[in-house]
């Protein structure tokens, strides 16, 4: 479970510099959420990845930092499908209107959590 927990790090590092060199990849992967029912797939994959976090915390090297980012994904599941889609929709709109420095700056720190989650696994 801990090298799972390692390869998830790996896929969020490689996809924030990829976010950060090229900030019109997100606002394509927005834009594919952004129809229909499609944002609840985002929402059960944070909620996937907060089981596996919060289940495999136990073998990795800091336990509490892993359990932390589990219930940071476990929230933010349970917030996408409490919210609804409508609501989100808003919410992605505004997201993708933000500058490609802003978004370049987000790419940078999800590299930032993926080489804190490869570290702490």
């Amino acid at each position: 479970m801990k090298d799972i927990i390692r390869l998830i790090g790996v896929i969020l590092l490689v996809a924030g510099i990829l976010f950060a060199l090229r900030p019109d990849l997100p606002r394509r992967l927005i834009q594919f959420f952004k129809k229909g029912a499609r944002i609840y797939l985002a929402g059960a994959a944070r909620l996937a990845l907060a089981v596996v976090f919060l289940v495999g915390a136990e073998n990795c090297r800091h336990k509490w930092v892993i359990v932390g980012f589990g219930i940071l994904f476990m929230m933010s599941g349970l917030i996408i499908f409490a919210l609804g889609a409508a609501r989100l929709r808003g919410l992605i709109g505004w997201f993708a209107k933000l500058p490609a420095l802003v978004l370049r700056g987000l790419g940078v720190s999800a590299s930032v959590l993926g080489a804190i989650i490869c570290y702490c696994a």
